[in-house]
C-alpha cells in the first residue's frame, strides 16, 4: 500500500477503550479495571476517567499477574461492579453519540465482554456501537503475510508507539489510540469512519476464517468447530476462541 499524505480528519479525535478482566472468557468474566479517554490528533490524551471494580468474584492469580489487581485489593477499593459497568457503557455511549470514533484493540473482547457484563448487571447495553476502531484488525488487513505475534506490545513497537505498562487499562488504551493514528498516516485507509466500520466487519470475519482452519490444521480446533469472527460484538463465545492475546496471530 502507498504512504498515506497525512492524518484523515475523521481519526484527529478519537476515544480510547481498554478493559482488564478477571479472565479471557467474554461471556463468564467480569470487569476489573476499565478506561476512557479522549486523544487529539498528536496523540495527547485530552480526557480520561479510569475505573477500579470490585468484580463481585475472586480474581485469579494468572490475571492479577497480568494486570496487577488482586481481590483483597478490589474488594477493598473497587466499586461495586454494577456501577462500573453501568458508568463505563455511558462514557462510551456518550462519545458515540457524538460522532467520535472508539478504539479498541482487539474490540471483539473489550465491546463483548462489556456487553455480558452489562446483560449481567440489567444495563442497557451498547447496540452495535459505531464507529469503532480496531487496529489488531486493519494491521493484519494491510500487513496480512508479516510474520509473527500481533500483541499490543509487538504492534505499538513496530509502529514506534510507546507502552510502558502493558496490561495496564489506560496504557494500553493510550498506546492503543496512537497505533490506529500511526495505521493511519501508514496506509491509505477508506476515506470515512463509516466505510471503515464496515469494512472491519468483513475484515473480521475473514480473519477468524483463516484463523480458523490453521487452528484445525494443528489439531487445535476440530473441523467442525469455527471461531466466531462477529465484530465488534460477539454474542457468544465460541469453544475453542481465546479472546486478546491468548489466540496466536500467524
Amino acid at each position: 500500500m502507498p504512504p498515506a499524505p497525512s492524518l484523515p480528519h475523521w481519526i484527529t479525535r478519537v476515544g480510547v477503550f481498554d478493559l482488564e478482566t478477571t479472565g479471557i472468557d467474554v461471556e463468564k468474566d467480569r470487569v476489573v479495571t476499565a478506561h476512557v479517554g479522549l486523544l487529539d490528533a498528536d496523540g495527547r490524551e485530552i480526557a480520561a476517567r479510569d475505573w477500579l471494580s470490585d468484580p463481585g468474584v475472586p480474581i485469579p492469580e494468572g490475571a492479577t499477574a497480568a494486570h496487577g489487581v488482586t481481590t483483597e485489593h478490589a474488594r477493598r477499593h473497587g466499586r461495586p461492579g454494577a456501577e462500573v459497568v453501568g458508568e463505563v457503557t455511558a462514557a462510551l455511549r456518550s462519545l458515540l453519540s457524538q460522532g467520535v470514533p472508539i478504539v479498541a484493540y482487539n474490540a471483539a473482547y473489550d465491546f463483548s465482554l462489556l456487553a455480558h457484563e452489562a446483560h449481567r448487571h440489567g444495563i442497557a447495553p451498547l447496540e452495535d456501537p459505531s464507529p469503532i476502531i480496531d487496529p489488531l484488525v486493519i494491521d493484519k488487513a494491510y500487513d496480512r503475510y508479516r510474520p509473527g505475534k500481533r500483541t499490543l506490545e509487538v504492534v505499538a513497537a513496530l509502529y514506534a508507539v510507546r507502552l510502558e505498562d502493558a496490561h495496564e487499562a489506560a496504557a494500553d488504551a493510550v498506546a492503543a489510540g496512537r497505533v490506529a493514528q500511526a495505521l493511519a498516516r501508514q496506509f491509505v485507509l477508506p476515506e470515512t469512519l463509516e466505510e471503515l466500520h464496515t469494512r472491519q466487519i468483513g475484515w473480521a470475519r475473514s480473519q477468524a476464517a483463516s484463523l480458523t482452519e490453521y487452528f484445525i490444521r494443528i489439531g487445535r480446533l476440530e473441523p467442525e468447530e469455527r471461531l466466531d469472527g462477529t465484530w465488534p460484538v460477539r454474542a457468544h463465545r465460541t469453544r475453542g476462541e481465546e479472546p486478546r492475546d491468548a489466540v496466536p496471530h500467524q
